[in-house]
């Protein structure tokens, strides 16, 4: 199993140039890790892109009921202090912000701090090169 951020979960649900990718990669393992919080910022991606008009209201409907139905599968992280601890530190070493900072932390205890046998997945490039000098894996 991999650990999805929100940055890789979003184009799941609605298409986006990097909707292929995230498809594949669902498809080469269909077990998703994820934070706790993953479906609180989803629902805000889709929000805003409704709000843009990026989507119609029946668009972002749909990909609300995707988001469910992918959550209703996948593992999720819950909040704990070894979260809120590694959160915190990673802040104060790495350009993030703090939802960011929850990914990551989640991905850590995903990982059981052995980031270098563990993927972390996402499009957000300030997450990315984070997650890496953490030690992980990044993909795609």
């Amino acid at each position: 199993m991999r650990y999805w951020d929100a940055s890789a979960i979003v184009p799941l649900l609605v298409q986006e140039p990097r909707t292929a990718e995230a498809r594949a990669l669902l498809t080469e393992d269909a077990g998703i890790v994820t934070w706790w919080g993953t479906r609180i910022e989803s629902t805000s991606a889709i929000a805003r892109l409704e709000r843009a008009a990026a989507l119609t209201p029946r668009q972002a409907g749909e990909a609300i009921e995707v988001l469910r139905a992918l959550a209703a599968g996948w593992h999720e992280i819950l909040p704990a202090d070894v979260v809120r601890e590694t959160a915190c530190r990673l802040l104060r070493v790495h350009a993030l912000r703090a939802a960011d900072s929850l990914q990551l932390a989640a991905a850590t205890v995903m990982a059981g701090g052995h980031t270098s046998q563990a993927w972390f997945v996402a499009f957000d490039d300030r997450l990315r090169e984070a997650a890496s000098r953490e030690g992980f894996l990044v993909g795609p």
